[in-house]
């Protein structure tokens, strides 16, 4: 398959029409077709259902799509990252993390990156801590920003010096928002909404061992990976979301308020790195402001 053919294949897959797709790649429709039929005859797949009005992807086109978008995205990554590897440093750098307000220390580093160097862009990606490992694997991201119970041994990393607390996120009016902290008979018969990333269980898991081993009898309602969505069902009275500091809106005008666990539980932050990767100059000179600021 040819790079070229791939995004051939993803403009007829997005517009849904060989005819949109052929002007915007500025084609004859025949010629597109051509290429889209050489193609099925290469994977030996159907890859399209073609309607009265619209084209439609089988499930093997789907798998494509889901693959060539990927090989695109690194095949641009990777001509960004030479082409920037130049004396004069710019390129791009891609970062990946949760919700959190440790943001701030990264936005430090590339505040300072961006003086000396303002051809470098940063893009940011946030997602939970399984999409970022997964991007992180395929160099479609140079960091991540990982909670530390997370599994990162088969990455580098340098921890920041700041950690989010564990707590609970509940309506100001609720019975429990009385109290300064929340222990763990406090939460038995709630309806909880729980973090599908913290509740694995991990050796390295403080948040998983402060239930002691009583996470599987309390009454789990909803789980959620980015606590936007959570938020609202707190809201509307679902449910108490257990969640670290600082990531809903729990100001004056809100209606929700946050309280820590008890006792206390802290959630340490790495960004970490592939072992193996080669990085761009851009992505070298992040790292190097990084260990020059955090590590000790």
């Amino acid at each position: 398959m040819e790079i070229r053919v791939l995004k051939y294949f993803l403009a007829v897959a997005n517009e849904g029409s060989i005819t949109a797709a052929a002007n915007a790649l500025h084609l004859t429709q025949p010629t597109l077709t051509r290429q889209l039929q050489d193609l099925e005859y290469e994977l030996k797949q159907k890859l399209f259902v073609r309607g009265k009005y619209k084209i439609t992807l089988t499930d093997e086109g789907m798998l494509l799509k889901d693959r060539a978008e990927e090989i695109i995205e690194m095949v641009d990554k990777t001509k960004r990252d030479i082409i920037s590897s130049g004396v004069d440093i710019k390129g791009d750098v891609y970062i990946g993390g949760g919700e959190t307000d440790a943001m701030e220390y990264i936005a430090d580093v590339i505040k300072e990156i961006r003086i000396t160097h303002p051809n470098i862009t940063f893009h940011l990606y946030s997602g939970n801590a399984e999409d970022v490992m997964e991007k992180l694997d395929k160099k479609l991201l140079d960091f991540g920003l990982l909670v530390q119970h997370n599994d990162t041994s088969k990455y580098d990393s340098v921890t920041l010096p700041v950690a989010d607390v564990w707590g609970v996120l509940m309506r100001k009016d609720c019975p429990l928002a009385q109290y300064k902290s929340v222990k763990l008979e406090d939460l038995k018969g709630l309806p909880l909404i729980n973090s599908r990333q913290a509740i694995k269980k991990s050796p390295n898991n403080e948040f998983f061992k402060w239930f002691h081993g009583q996470f599987d009898s309390l009454n789990t309602v909803a789980t959620y990976n980015l606590i936007f969505n959570a938020a609202i069902m707190v809201k509307s009275g679902i449910g108490y979301a257990i969640t670290l500091d600082k990531l809903a809106d729990t100001s004056d005008k809100s209606p929700l308020c946050f309280r820590p666990l008890e006792p206390k539980v802290e959630a340490k932050l790495n960004i970490v790195w592939n072992k193996s990767s080669v990085r761009s100059a851009a992505a070298n000179l992040f790292l190097q402001k990084l260990q020059e600021k955090f590590r000790h």
